[in-house]
C-alpha cells in the first residue's frame, strides 16, 4: 500500500447521480433523445451563407433614431 494512497471516495452527489441512473436506466437513453432533438441537427450551410450576406449593419447604439436633437 502507497503511503499516499486514501481510501475510495465518492461525494453526495456522484452517488445521488449513480442511484439514480440505478433506479432509472433509461435516463441516459432519454437525455441522449432530447439533445438530439434540441441540438443535433444538420447545418445547411448554403441557408447559412445567404443569412450572413442579407445582415444588416447595426449602428453602434441601437436607440439611436439618427436624427440629433441636441
Amino acid at each position: 500500500m502507497s503511503f499516499f494512497a486514501r481510501p475510495h471516495y465518492t461525494s453526495e452527489a456522484t452517488q445521488f447521480i449513480e442511484q439514480l441512473k440505478a433506479d432509472q436506466p433509461h435516463i441516459e437513453q432519454d437525455q441522449r433523445k432530447g439533445r438530439a432533438l434540441l441540438w443535433d441537427k444538420q447545418i445547411d450551410r448554403n441557408f447559412q451563407a445567404d443569412a450572413q450576406l442579407a445582415r444588416v449593419a447595426q449602428k453602434p447604439y441601437v436607440y439611436q433614431t439618427g436624427s440629433d436633437h441636441s
